[in-house]
């Protein structure tokens, strides 16, 4: 039930964004978020925490910093996975991760039980 939620929220985030960030984020349509929030749901469950133990000493070194290029390299994949969802360039993507982290994150927090 908790990644059904999550789904729902990052899905919302990502539709928000792409209308914040038309340049550089493109959604054809609202299902098209849908399987962009799901996928990248799935990335984040499975492939985001192999890669920060991967780079964890990078990640050590830079406080944490690194975590937004991890988050950024997250979402261009989704980008290119799912058709109807378009991320144009690694700093849209940087920008776009900040901000989906951020909505998500006051979603959460709204609509927490």
């Amino acid at each position: 039930m908790q990644f059904f939620a999550r789904w729902i929220v990052t899905t919302l985030a990502i539709f928000g964004v792409a209308w914040l960030l038309p340049q550089g984020i493109h959604v054809r349509d609202f299902q098209n978020a849908i399987l962009a929030g799901l996928v990248l749901g799935l990335i984040n469950l499975f492939v985001r925490p192999l890669i920060i133990v991967l780079t964890l000493p990078v990640t050590v070194v830079t406080l944490g910093v690194f975590l937004l290029v991890i988050n950024a390299s997250m979402l261009l994949l989704v980008g290119r996975l799912v058709p109807g969802f378009e991320v144009t360039g690694f700093g849209w993507a940087l920008l776009a991760s900040i901000l989906i982290s951020m909505v998500g994150a006051l979603l959460h927090g709204l609509f927490r039980d």
